[in-house]
Parts: structure tokens; sequence; C-alpha cells
């Protein structure tokens, strides 16, 4: 399976909480919600579709896992909604337990375990393994070596710190721009791999 990650980030690299106010208020961020003057329907729900068709299963944080547990299945009936209620996800977890997995086809991944299991799922065969947010986990999948495509939606704003998904360790990376898309807004929907990785 292909680890594709999707993020919305800012200009300077910042992916905490585009989605509202009390997200991920973490560390005293004040801007949630930040993305929506730049989301485009057309070009960044496009991007979001065509990943999730790609896709055989969802790998999660706690964090994000919880925000879309509590979103997704009352939006039922909607083609969207439905494959992800329906589609098999993962989340990676310290503290949650088998009880606390009220989404439909969930699976847990205790924390301690998380790379090797998320290894085992890379080596095995099927579709993309699609990610969103979980910026704690999505960092160490970086820094493991792990992630096959990087979609970054760049939204035309500074947010002047929050949490980022890049690793802090020195490491070089080396990225190839693989397509680029300009949302109306001035979003830009920019799909990258390793350098040197097969499409």
């Amino acid at each position: 399976m292909r680890i594709a990650i999707t993020e919305f980030i800012s200009l300077d690299g910042v992916v905490q909480a585009p989605g509202g106010p009390q997200e991920d208020t973490d560390g005293g961020f004040a801007h949630g919600g930040w993305s929506h003057p730049y989301f485009d329907a057309e070009v960044l729900g496009g991007a979001f579709d065509a990943g999730m068709r790609k896709a055989e299963a969802l790998l999660f944080g706690r964090r994000t896992w919880q925000t879309m547990a509590a979103a997704w299945p009352e939006r039922a009936g909607d083609p969207f909604a439905d494959r992800m209620n329906s589609i098999k996800k993962y989340v990676v977890s310290s503290t949650l337990t088998e009880a606390d997995l009220t989404w439909h086809n969930t699976s847990l991944i205790p924390g301690a375990d998380a790379v090797a299991r998320v290894r085992e799922l890379r080596a095995a065969e099927g579709g993309d393994l699609a990610m969103m947010g979980s910026p704690t986990l999505v960092r160490t999948l970086i820094q493991e070596g792990l992630v096959d495509e990087l979609q970054l939606v760049v939204m035309p704003v500074l947010l002047g710190g929050g949490k980022s998904i890049f690793p802090a360790d020195g490491g070089k990376r080396p990225l190839e721009l693989v397509s680029t898309t300009s949302a109306k807004t001035g979003a830009q929907v920019c799909v990258y791999r390793p350098a040197g990785a097969e499409g």
C-alpha cells in the first residue's frame, strides 16, 4: 500500500486546526478554521475526492480521528460521507481503547506499535493508505521514510506558529513536484513524492 498524505498548510508550514476554532487549541493556537476563506470546492474538493477514490483505507492520529468520528457519521447520504463512513480506518493511539472505536470499521493501532504496524500495512498489497491531519503521526512517518506521496494544499496565509508535519531533525529529504493545481482562492494543490520514487 502507498501512504498518501493530504494536508491543508499555511505558507509558514502550519497545519494546526484548519477546520474550526475548537479543533486544536494546543499551545494557545488562536487561528482555528483558517483554511475556510481559501477553500475552493472544485479544485480542493476535487483533490480530496480523487484521493478518496484511490484510498483503500484511512490512517489517523487520535485527535484527528476523534474529530472525524464526531462529524462524519451524521452526514450519511452524501457519497463522500458514505465513503468516509464505510472505508477501513486505522487510528494510532496510546489512550483510546477498543470500546472507544464507535466509528464504523475502525481498528486501533497502539501508539507504541505505530511505526511497525504502518510498515506492515505499507508492505501489504492494496491501494492507498490515505492520511489527513494527524501532524504528530505524519511527522513520525516522514522521519521514518514511510511517506510515498505528500499532497500539500498550500493556503496564502501566514499563521505565525503552530503544529507542523515536518521533522526538525536536521535531515535532508529531497522531494519531486509531481503536479500543481491553482485554485481561484490563491490556494495551490502541490503533489510531491520522494525524489527518485516510482509513480
